[in-house]
């Protein structure tokens, strides 16, 4: 019997899309200021006029949707053959990134080159973490295997500890999020994630993560925990995951109080908008919605 023929349980295409759609408005919104003409309206929480264009964070997540709807669950060698067969360049891969993707399309084996990347310790960078909250949204049912399916995702392109380590997270808390009763308390959510979470800088970096709860000051959060200027995964999830768990339910403010820190912000935005959209509460504006650009047609809508 193939994975095709089990039965899906239900509610989880729909959740992983609902996930998906927060993803690219965080990722879509949040690369409009990397423009210098729209910083003024960041600081006055203004929105820039659309279309809003998402980036390879959307790219990558919608492969990673297609993938599960096809096979119930990740299948490396198929999630690897749809990064690549659907890799635009223009849409802001890093340089490691576009060059595996391009000799994946042309017959390489991705084991190999992933292996390969950074003198052979694997990316850390936060590529695996940004596109991965859908996956946590379609095993709302079971935070754990989330989390494992999340790091047999996160190989194919990165495979470093960290990189891995930052997948999990994401993915657990977008588990956590769109959990059957409703989303968590905030400090239930990360406790929820660290102990789904390896030993790592990640992990470190969200147990500081949960101590800052009650600090109000974005810009003092990210200045401790990091906000993706390194573009690394421990630079990156512990704040995103910071500012989604004082919001669950709220994608507004908690797409404002993210993007305001600056860094990686399409990225720590992605991976906001997707972990709160993942529950009901947290969907996003549907004003915003209608600007961002739409989901490629290839991205299923049944199975």
């Amino acid at each position: 019997m193939t994975s095709e023929s089990f039965p899906l349980p239900a509610g989880r295409l729909e959740r992983a899309l609902a996930s998906l759609r927060g993803l690219a408005v965080g990722d879509a919104l949040g690369s409009q200021f990397f423009v210098p003409v729209n910083h003024p309206l960041l600081k006055r929480h203004e929105l820039p006029a659309g279309p809003w264009q998402w980036t390879d964070d959307t790219e990558m997540a919608c492969s990673v949707v297609s993938v599960l709807a096809a096979h119930r669950m990740v299948h490396q060698d198929e999630l690897a053959r749809s990064f690549a067969d659907h890799h635009d360049f223009d849409r802001g891969y890093g340089p490691a990134v576009n060059r595996l993707l391009r000799l994946v399309r042309e017959g390489a084996d991705w084991r190999e080159l992933a292996a390969q990347l950074f003198d052979g310790r694997g990316s850390w960078g936060n590529g695996a973490a940004m596109r991965i909250a859908p996956l946590g949204a379609w095993y709302a049912d079971d935070p754990e295997q989330a989390t494992h399916q999340a790091e047999i995702s996160a190989y194919t392109t990165h495979q470093h500890r960290e990189a891995v380590a930052g997948a999990m997270a994401v993915a657990a808390a977008a588990a956590l999020a769109a959990a059957p009763g409703g989303p968590p308390a905030p400090e239930a959510l990360l406790d929820g994630v660290i102990s789904l979470v390896p030993r790592s800088a990640v992990g470190a970096g969200l147990r500081r993560a949960r101590d800052m709860l009650d600090y109000g000051d974005a810009a003092t959060v990210a200045a401790v925990l990091g906000c993706g200027r390194r573009t690394s995964a421990h630079d990156t999830v512990p704040f995103a995951l910071w500012s989604a768990a004082r919001a669950l339910g709220d994608f507004e403010h908690a797409f404002w109080t993210t993007a305001q820190v600056g860094g990686d912000v399409d990225t720590t935005c992605a991976i906001v908008g997707g972990v709160l959209a993942s529950g009901e509460a947290g969907a996003p504006p549907a004003a915003w919605l209608e600007r961002t650009e739409s989901l490629p047609e290839w991205v299923p809508d049944r199975v």
